[in-house]
């Protein structure tokens, strides 16, 4: 356990129906190879004895014989130091039960029965078995005394975060799951056992159940499937073990192998989620069953993304950008609904802006509203170069946008020389640039009865880069929830789709600095380039992702950047990004605290209204603290 990360498995040894002896050796095998760091390694449903074993459930023999391996197994399991769950009938007064023993340092912590006793189609569980019910009962298994229940928890006092829920194959597709009365007693990671037969189309929809699970209970779930070995008489089964994490899959095996699959579950992110997640009743109540892990260092194995808002599967890229601009659009276009005005915004030939333009195509285009009727100006003083200005011009053409070309040289000159400014390059000099453009933006507003269209984008809100009362201030932001790595990958898209004279200006749009260009060009060229001032965006786009949807700490986010920008930014690097965005996003927060209204596109967002609410005078100390001693 380390920065919330628990490493779990899921395995399923090849089998002998009916051979104790022999399956307590494959399954003592298997735990031998699983990772030093292992803290839960869960096995099959019934793994001992085989699930196939039909009217031998019966016969004395085997129940003795199966018990005579569960002894086996935690005695030479007493070493390891990890939670081992294997599959196991017992016999209980005149009840024969379908266990998870639950084995820890050669301890039985306890016996969980299954609830739903399948006896449909190909499964006749209930001619052997008796579903589990509520009351607990005491008895000695394998030597040792322990509960028979499936109300029971495991909790490790040691990493209070880790508390184990069992349920047992059918349980997790009846209604109502056991899992869901675990969670709510407070259980952070379900183990199922399982001997899930094979068939047509039967692989995706298990996936699915177990992926949505996790997400509705926001838990990790390990599934251990049955697998090689069981008798193929009527079935097959294909050891199809998966690990998911709030919706998430985070690993599955192969199909029709034996082996183990291994991630880290992260704990921290769960006890998050379910701490800020109001409709988490936290209300059941049940047995607790304490143990101890010791503190083992973890290394990670599992896909830290580099570019968290970006989606990572493929075949799903394009319908996410569809998905997000539509959004977007769609925001926008019940506003000018709502009001009856047009749209007016600036255009400076980067990135948001154009944005802010494809969007209020897209509005106007579902309206049924004319596209000239958007008012764009261009506004080039101090720092605009020609690459830009021109770019700005090709694409308020290409969208059919009217375009107003308002060179704020002179007047920008005038009100610096009203105040006394003697024309050094400062914040004043910066500023009174961005100021003057959004009055001209304004005022055109006023002059057509339209709004301001905002372009500034999420990762900017968070650094608070944007000048207050300037780009800062709109009347609907329609970047406001988009950060700047996403902005890139969507006018990415619109490149792609629209092609042509449009697609050709973004495309250039793409490969520029990203600048305010409030600084004189050097030889024409670009000479103010935001990431060598405040930092890339790509490192602060992962920072902010995780700072805000997990609460992750400094050190955590830290760790995580270094893994995954590994050989593409040095270790002191992102340290020194990392501490620059701990400090601007507090100081900054006073720029959020009034920011207009605008469209929530995805679950990070910096809303005053509904996403993020901090006081503007909160410190950072304790946050900047631990950055610097990284």
């Amino acid at each position: 356990m380390q920065d919330g990360y628990l490493r779990v498995a899921a395995a399923t040894p090849a089998i002998r129906v009916a051979d104790c002896a022999y399956n307590a050796r494959q399954i003592l095998d298997m735990a031998a190879q699983a990772p030093a760091d292992t803290a839960l390694l869960v096995f099959p449903e019934l793994c001992v004895t085989g699930y196939t074993c039909g009217d031998l459930f019966f016969q004395p023999a085997l129940l003795k014989g199966a018990e005579e391996a569960v002894a086996r197994i935690l005695k030479e399991t007493a070493e390891r130091d990890m939670v081992l769950l294997v599959g196991v009938p017992v016999a209980s007064r005149s009840g024969l039960y379908n266990c998870a023993a639950v084995c820890h340092r050669g301890r039985l912590l306890g016996l969980v029965p299954k609830s739903y006793l399948p006896s449909y189609a190909e499964f006749y569980e209930g001619r052997w078995f008796t579903p589990a019910k509520d009351e607990e009962t005491a008895l000695r298994y394998a030597g040792q005394d322990t509960l028979l229940t499936r109300n029971q928890i495991f909790i490790c006092r040691t990493i209070p975060d880790f508390k184990l829920g069992v349920e047992i194959c059918e349980d997790l597709w009846a209604s109502p799951q056991p899992s869901e009365r675990l969670t709510d007693a407070g259980a952070t990671v379900i183990a199922n056992l399982s001997a899930s037969t094979e068939g047509i189309g039967k692989p995706a929809y298990r996936r699915q159940l177990v992926s949505l699970q996790s997400a509705r209970l926001l838990c990790g779930y390990v599934f251990a499937d049955a697998g090689d070995g069981e008798s193929t008489t009527d079935v097959v089964f294909s050891g199809h073990n998966l690990i998911a994490e709030n919706g998430t899959v985070l690993a599955e095996s192969a199909r029709f192998t034996t082996g183990m699959v291994s991630t880290e579950i992260d704990l921290a992110h769960l006890v998050f989620d379910r701490r800020r997640t109001t409709t988490c009743t936290n209300s059941g109540s049940m047995t607790e069953v304490p143990f101890d892990l010791a503190a083992k260092p973890l290394a990670l194995t599992r896909p830290v993304s580099p570019a968290p808002f970006i989606p990572a599967d493929l075949s799903a890229q394009e319908a996410c950008c569809e998905e997000i601009l539509n959004i977007q659009a769609a925001g926008l276009a019940k506003r000018l609904e709502h009001t009856g005005g047009c749209a007016v915004l600036g255009l400076s030939g980067g990135l948001d802006s154009a944005l802010a333009l494809l969007v209020t195509v897209r509005a106007y285009d579902r309206l049924g509203k004319p596209r000239d009727g958007i008012h764009v100006a261009t506004m080039p003083c101090f720092g605009t170069t020609s690459r830009t200005l021109n770019n700005a011009r090709t694409l308020a053409k290409a969208c059919g946008a009217t375009l107003y070309e308002i060179d704020i040289t002179r007047a920008v000159t005038q009100h610096l020389g009203d105040i006394g400014h003697e024309g050094a390059h400062d914040v004043t000099y910066e500023n009174a640039q961005a100021r003057e453009r959004t009055q001209v933006l304004m005022d055109l507003a006023n002059r057509f009865g339209g709004l301001v269209i905002g372009t500034g984008d999420l990762s900017e809100l968070a650094l608070g880069w944007a000048t207050y009362n300037g780009d800062h201030m709109s009347m609907y932001g329609v970047n406001g929830s988009v950060p700047k790595t996403l902005v890139r990958y969507l006018v990415d898209y619109e490149a792609r789709r629209y092609g042509g004279v449009l697609g050709g200006a973004l495309t250039d749009i793409l490969d520029t600095p990203v600048s305010p260009e409030l600084l004189p060009p050097e030889n024409g060229q670009i000479s103010q380039k935001t990431e060598e001032l405040v930092g890339p965006y790509e490192l602060h786009d992962f920072f902010l992702y995780h700072f805000l949807r997990f609460g992750d700490s400094p050190s955590k986010i830290y760790r995580l950047a270094v893994y995954a920008f590994a050989g593409r930014f040095p270790d002191e690097e992102i340290k020194r990004w990392l501490k620059t965005f701990c400090r601007r996003f507090f100081t900054q927060q006073f720029k959020r605290s009034c920011l207009p209204d605008g469209p929530r596109v995805g679950s990070v967002a910096l809303s005053p209204r509904g996403d993020w609410r901090m006081p503007s005078d909160a410190s950072a100390a304790l946050w900047l603290a631990e950055a610097e001693a990284l």
